[in-house]
């Protein structure tokens, strides 16, 4: 495998992308994403953010492990919900969940700043060494319950949330801006839905459901620290 390899197979991921935001028009209201986001999904290098024994499958559209039991998300979920944002090149995004990054790196391409938070330390350690790595200079990543957002740089423009907690996070709401845009997966292990969630100028919220979706909970948990031994401290 090289990068022209890889090149080849990130096309490939790109048509499956279109293909299946196709299939799901009725639920999306269009039959295509922004091409600023599909132009984006196509240069960033999704094998940079997965372990080495998943660099083979790298470019397939479905999530993948990366360790402490959490996913990599699908390619195609990763583009609809950067597409539902509607991210302008001036704005801030807060993201919940940082896993390795991959998702982080399509924001960072998008936006002018974004703050990342992950509640395991192991990868929020990774993620930044990933996204130093390529150059991504315009992301912060700390380790902090997600639950509880990010609150000394809100108000955001946007909140992106990659896992999903029972129900809406109210400390998530009050940190996103009037005229701001949140997307998150919401509900239990059997039954979630993928949620946009725009607040207008008074601050008034509304609420659409786009479609069902399955994602790792957003664990309420304390911060995960992992010694040298893996073991966590």
């Amino acid at each position: 495998m090289d990068e022209e390899w890889f090149a080849r197979q990130r096309r490939c991921m790109l048509e499956d992308i279109a293909s299946e935001a196709a299939d799901v028009c009725e639920y999306l209201g269009k039959a295509q994403l922004d091409a600023r986001v599909m132009e984006v999904m196509g240069r960033v290098p999704r094998h940079a953010f997965v372990p080495d024994d998943m660099l083979a499958h790298a470019y397939q559209n479905r999530p993948l492990p990366i360790g402490y039991g959490k996913t990599i998300s699908q390619p195609f979920i990763v583009a609809l919900m950067t597409d539902l944002l509607q991210l302008q090149p001036d704005e801030t995004v807060l993201e919940i969940g940082s896993g390795l990054g991959y998702q982080t790196s399509i924001l960072t391409r998008l936006a002018r700043q974004v703050y990342s938070v992950e509640l395991i330390e192991g990868l929020a350690r990774q993620a930044r060494e990933r996204l130093v790595r390529l150059g991504y200079d315009n992301v912060e990543i700390r380790v902090g319950n997600g639950h509880l957002g990010w609150p000394e740089h809100a108000p955001y423009d946007k909140v992106i949330v990659t896992a999903a907690p029972q129900w809406i996070p109210p400390a998530l709401v009050d940190q996103l801006k009037n005229g701001g845009r949140m997307v998150l997966p919401v509900g239990p292990s059997c039954y979630q839905q993928l949620l946009l969630i725009c607040k207008d100028e008074k601050g008034e919220i509304t609420t659409r459901e786009i479609l069902p979706v399955i994602f790792s909970a957003l664990e309420r948990g304390e911060p995960v620290f992992v010694g040298r031994g893996g073991e966590a401290a």
